[in-house]
């Protein structure tokens, strides 16, 4: 059995809240934790051993293997540790939580039913709210629910019997306005139906009717000036507005379904798989599919759903899913939401589904960098909208100072990389002055010449660093070499990143996120790099022959055989008198050595 490395489980696990799972090397589940910054927490059981309690050493001993659930929220997380331990009864969790740990609101399975919170789930037709993270905010809506609703608060069996007998009297509750009276038919049961009505959307999130009631209220006790009432109001409205009672983790109106989502790419797929049972997630997984042909979603997914049921043995009769699947049964209903309560469930699944996928791929491209390699390619060549992948991209930029000693620069790249042995220069030979559509109309004409005379292979893409002027004189080019169907070519424009395609009256604008504008912008710097770097240089050397020329016995022929023979004024300063004495005579080398004498005083 190869021994667990947590180092390398580490890697995966993000800093978001969530739950975290640790099972053993026979495959059971021995620990459920939550954490709100996940990796934090579980590093810290392998970081700070030492520091640990004998039996949590033992506990991480036992570790084989970690998967994890992120979450929108910490409550969230809170929420999704209890439901997992009362399903699973992990042999480390030994502080098991109860429902009793948990404040629920009930809706009593009775005639005029109680509504009042709880800490014990009973299974006899009553209809539960909750749990609820905050037992304040729970006790909020409680005495928003009272003073809105005046209902009874006895354990009085009301049957139509005892209350047509007047078995039983108004308390002290009826005389306060607490309730209305139903023990002696004051009020009827149609009537305190539509209070629960009320009630259950409030206790759902659905809270727009009553914050509205409660606005007219408020208005109406402006109008009669009864400031204090509306001060009273102006609370719960602030209690309203502060209160969330859905949750897409924990939601009472969802029962028993299975939610399905998937996240892939050309390779791979993920499927998520959430299980609910009485508005609580018990069951998460997610598992990878490699496709083996061009499978899409949709068959992907129907393939996984029904190996996932089966796995973990579920009999939903509902499956949420994100897209409609061509699966015909009279025993299941799938659902595709798109808003509401099952929505936020739907992603929730897609954003664990997204995660692994990023998580995993990310691992596959440190072990197999070709992957990421092919992977930015064939994104290049869907955004791109090319033909086959850009393994060759050539990109050009044009340097000049005030029209003066303009250069042009090509940079290469293959496979998305920099090659820098394939990197050229060329000293502008026919153009005069600060002309830049003309420069690089005659350096894509000498670069394409070139390759085209040496039967060498032309780029899949060439970019050009400017906007439409520039990409039509490297367009000119290519048309006279007769290649310009046989590339493509574009410029970017560098105040918005715009990309230009010859004859397109709008740019292309891509995600400034994408990797595919990343790549151009590099080719885009780099180009601009190298140019800078060769323009400094050659202005460097033609600014020196200059003043070379003005030494006595130097002339214009000597200077350049100078800086042929030596490359860099900083090389011929440095020379020794016997390397100089090979290209001048002592005359010549005896006024070069007083000149540099003169530089550095």
């Amino acid at each position: 059995m190869t021994k667990f490395d947590y180092r390398k489980a580490l890697e995966e696990i993000p800093h978001r809240p969530g739950i975290y799972q640790y099972w053993d090397a026979n495959g059971d589940l021995i620990y459920v934790g939550k954490a709100k910054d996940l990796r934090n927490r579980v590093s810290s059981y392998f970081i700070k051993n030492s520091q640990l309690n004998g039996k949590t050493r033992v506990l991480v001993r036992k570790i084989n293997r970690i998967t994890f659930t992120i979450v929108d929220t910490e409550i969230d997380a809170w929420l999704l540790e209890n439901s997992l331990i009362k399903k699973h009864q992990p042999r480390y969790n030994v502080m098991l939580k109860d429902d009793k740990t948990y404040p629920w609101i009930v809706i009593k399975n009775e005639r005029f039913p109680r509504v009042f919170p709880t800490r014990k789930y009973i299974k006899d037709g009553s209809r539960y709210f909750g749990p609820y993270a905050s037992v304040g905010m729970m006790h909020a809506i409680m005495d928003t629910i009272r003073e809105l609703y005046p209902l009874r608060t006895c354990n009085l069996a009301l049957t139509p019997e005892n209350i047509s007998r007047g078995k039983f009297k108004v308390c002290l509750e009826y005389q306060i306005g607490n309730c209305k009276g139903p023990c002696e038919a004051y009020q009827t049961e149609a009537d305190y139906e539509e209070s629960l009505a009320d009630i259950r959307d409030i206790l759902n999130g659905k809270i727009g009717v009553v914050i509205r009631r409660l606005k007219t209220q408020l208005d109406k006790a402006v109008a009669e000036l009864n400031f204090e009432y509306a001060h009273h109001l102006k609370n719960k409205l602030d209690l309203l507005d502060r209160y969330q009672s859905k949750s897409t983790v924990v939601n009472s109106s969802i029962t028993n379904v299975d939610v399905f989502s998937i996240a892939s790419d050309q390779s791979y797929a993920f499927v998520n798989y959430l299980k609910v049972m009485n508005g609580v997630i018990i069951q998460t997984q997610t598992v990878e599919l490699k496709k083996r042909l061009d499978e899409n979603d949709a068959e992907l997914l129907s393939l996984a759903i029904p190996e996932i049921r089966s796995r973990f043995n579920s009999t939903s009769k509902e499956i949420i899913v994100p897209f409609a699947l061509d699966i015909e049964t009279d025993n299941l209903r799938f659902t595709v939401p798109k808003q509401g309560e099952k929505k936020n469930l739907l992603d929730l699944s897609f954003k664990n589904a997204l995660y692994f996928k990023k998580e995993r791929l990310n691992q596959y491209e440190k072990l197999n960098p070709e992957l990421k390699t092919e992977r930015i390619l064939t994104q290049m060549q869907k955004d791109l909208r090319l033909n086959v992948l850009p393994r060759h991209i050539e990109c050009f930029d044009n340097s000049n100072f005030q029209g003066k000693y303009p250069v042009s620069a090509i940079v290469v790249f293959r496979d998305a990389k920099p090659s820098k042995k394939d990197y050229r220069h060329f000293n502008v030979k026919t153009v005069e002055g600060p002309n830049d559509f003309a420069t690089m109309e005659e350096a894509v004409h000498r670069r394409y010449r070139r390759l085209i005379d040496e039967g060498q292979t032309l780029p899949q893409l060439i970019i050009i660093d400017g906007g439409k002027g520039q990409l039509s004189s490297a367009l000119k080019s290519l048309k006279l070499l007769g290649i310009d169907k046989q590339v493509t070519v574009i410029g970017i424009a560098k105040r918005l990143e715009e990309l230009y395609y010859p004859g397109d009256q709008y740019p292309l604008y891509l995600d400034k996120k994408s990797e595919t504008l990343k790549v151009i912008q590099h080719l885009r710097d780099e180009a601009h790099r190298f140019g800078i770097t060769f323009h400094r240089k050659q202005r460097s050397l033609k600014t020196f022959r200059t003043e070379l020329e003005n030494i006595p016995g130097i002339g214009r022929t000597t200077a350049e055989k100078l800086l042929k023979a030596f490359k860099s004024v900083k090389k011929i300063q440095e020379a020794p008198p016997e390397q100089l004495r090979e290209v001048l005579n002592e005359k010549q080398v005896g006024a070069l050595t007083d000149y540099f004498a003169r530089l550095s005083t």
